[in-house]
């Protein structure tokens, strides 16, 4: 004799419970079979770097270095950027307007004003590339939009004295370098802006 059991039935019917089902999106394929859709996180496939000499291996660790001691600042400058664009955005009041940015140069420069002028010309350049990778425009068009076309021609005059260019872009593939750094210590891994 064969019999059967089961398991969480009530009176012979069975009740589903919320979490019972679980619906996801579905491709059908070319002979009917149905492929559900899961969304999966991004997974990073990185290799062990071998370096040519111990010069390279000391170069990209101090790139290392530099990229890391730089991204909050560059991290933060996005975020107040676009809250400064949220506060002008409610406001059409010129003078509401000034008084916004000055308040918002006011804030970055009590921040950070000792630990920027302590950095060095190598950490100012990747902290351009970084405040265009962070925020979608050059340090150059930033100063333009916020202080005027006088004021960012005076800034890039200066910055090209010390050997910086504030219209540097930020190109993913010509800085595979740096922004190998950003993904593999867990920054976040989406160009551009995440």
């Amino acid at each position: 004799m064969i019999s059967f059991s089961y398991s969480q039935v009530k009176n012979s019917i069975q009740e589903k419970g919320i979490n019972d089902t679980i619906r996801v999106a579905v491709t059908r394929d070319d002979y009917g079979d149905m492929i559900p859709w899961i969304p999966l996180q991004d997974a990073y496939v990185n290799n062990t770097r071998i370096f040519l000499t111990p010069q390279a291996r000391s170069l990209f660790n101090r790139l290392r270095y530099n990229v890391l001691k730089v991204l909050p600042y560059a991290k933060f400058a996005r975020n107040r950027y676009s809250r400064l664009n949220e506060q002008l955005a409610e406001t059409t009041d010129k003078k509401e307007q000034k008084k916004l940015v000055k308040a918002c140069e006011k804030e970055i420069k009590d921040m950070f004003n000792k630990e920027i002028k302590n950095m060095t010309i190598t950490q100012g350049e990747i902290l351009i590339k970084l405040i265009d990778r962070e925020t979608g425009n050059s340090s150059y068009e930033l100063v333009k939009e916020l202080k005027g076309g006088f004021t960012a021609f005076c800034y890039q005059s200066v910055a090209r004295v010390f050997g910086h260019n504030l219209k540097q872009k930020y190109d993913p593939q010509e800085d595979r370098d740096i922004e190998n750094v950003i993904v593999r210590y867990g920054y976040y891994g989406n160009y551009p802006f995440n």
